[in-house]
């Protein structure tokens, strides 16, 4: 079991392999953080789609609009939406995109990140500087290592549930 020092700021990803323990980083990135936890609270991050896995690099998810069970899976527009609130503005740090970190996805305009993100699977500092990293894997990797690859995968992981740790 995951030491949690702050569960407000602590997040629990269950996946079909196990539990996935991540610890924001609210001083780094204020705004993702408290987006991570709105929509954890809101049940939107529930049963969405890991929707582009690529070995060695990184699995992303988080496209509350298209990749939820309840809704029509379609592939291919899965990882084109985001949720019903407003982009968030680019919060670069100096945190590198180590393995195991959490990054904001967005679109070509650095202050579009939404409500989408991904888990890094290995050291990708080419990334650093260009994508807010909120957070970090503190226990669970292998689960992560375990998601389904594909860009799409032809039958997606899941998170099968988000939630913030104070509220467990």
């Amino acid at each position: 079991m995951a030491e949690i020092k702050d569960p407000e700021n602590t997040i629990v990803i269950e996946l079909k392999d196990g539990t996935v323990t991540v610890e924001l980083l609210p001083d780094i990135a204020p705004g993702h953080c408290t987006r991570m936890k709105e929509l954890a609270r809101e049940g939107a991050y529930d049963n969405v789609a890991f929707h582009r896995v690529i070995e060695g690099f990184m699995a992303q998810t988080g496209d509350v609009e298209h990749a939820n069970m309840e809704k029509d899976y379609n592939p291919r527009r899965a990882g084109t939406g985001s949720s019903d609130k407003p982009d968030l503005p680019a919060e670069f740090s100096r945190i590198p995109h180590d393995r195991g970190t959490i990054g904001a996805a967005r679109s070509q305009n650095p202050n579009s990140a939404n409500s989408q993100f991904f888990i890094n699977f290995s050291d990708n500092h080419f990334l650093n500087g260009q994508y807010t990293v909120y957070g970090r894997v503190i226990e669970g990797m292998e689960h992560v290592d375990a998601i389904t690859r594909g860009e799409p995968p032809a039958n997606p992981d899941r998170m099968i549930s988000v939630k913030v740790a104070a509220d467990a």
